[in-house]
């Protein structure tokens, strides 16, 4: 790659060099000229083919790394993380996603229960407060890292043990003959609780992606009411959008 011709700074502008330079990293990143796992050029090389101060690609690269574009290696250098991209368009569970972009999905059992439904569980799953639903709580991991929390809640007629769901939930649906067929779901920012950073590995009040999920049956019947809290260093999201 020739660095000057695809990240030409523009040495008279208002804006800083180090923000110029990021925001054109950022740019080849996205556009594939540089792929995960590849190391980023050098502090040095950057600035011997750029012309800038070390501070201004140190101050460049550390942007990056906060907007979780890239990750250092302690004696080995700059190197571009792996993102999932789950589209917003197409209905997947998260084994499935993390699939697709070629991580080996795992989980991390907490809970595994029948219990009694929460009001919020009783209005959104159509349920009775007399009946019992299946709580599943895990860690999900990709390539043995932690990328998010998950709380999913269904009716006990769906799940009657929950033991017996192993990685894919919504393939332990489908064995079953009642899978999900269609969502509604609701993506926020949040900041991680001691808890929930503990169990990621990242700092309290840390960003996360909250998303809730309320998944249906062919006959509309609500199914799944799951909340997933997804490390925002690791995850963001892609929509095709169509005018007219």
């Amino acid at each position: 790659m020739e660095l000057a011709r695809h990240l030409g700074l523009d040495g008279g502008g208002t804006t800083p060099l180090y923000l110029q330079l990021s925001h054109k990293l950022a740019e080849a990143i996205e556009a594939g000229i540089f792929q995960p796992h590849e190391a980023l050029p050098s502090e040095r090389t950057l600035c011997a083919e750029l012309g800038i101060s070390r501070v201004t690609a140190r101050k460049a690269v550390a942007v990056l790394i906060a907007q979780g574009l890239v990750r250092r290696a302690q004696g080995s250098g700059t190197f571009i993380a792996r993102r999932v991209q789950p589209p917003l368009s197409r209905l997947t569970s998260f084994s499935e996603d993390l699939e697709s972009r070629g991580f080996v999905p795992s989980s991390r059992w907490l809970v595994r229960e029948i219990a009694r439904p929460s009001p919020e569980e009783v209005v959104k799953l159509g349920l009775s407060v007399a009946d019992q639903v299946a709580r599943l709580k895990r860690v999900r991991l990709a390539d043995a890292t932690p990328m998010a929390l998950e709380l999913a809640t269904l009716p006990a007629t769906l799940v009657p043990d929950p033991r017996a769901v192993q990685d894919s939930l919504y393939g332990f649906l489908e064995a079953r003959g009642t899978p999900v067929t269609s969502a509604l779901q609701q993506i926020c920012a949040v900041n991680a609780s001691a808890e929930q950073a503990g169990l990621l590995g990242i700092r309290r009040g840390a960003a996360l992606l909250l998303i809730t999920r309320l998944g249906y049956l062919a006959a509309r019947t609500p199914a799944e009411l799951t909340q997933t809290w997804c490390r925002a260093d690791y995850f963001d999201f892609v929509a095709e959008l169509r005018r007219g």
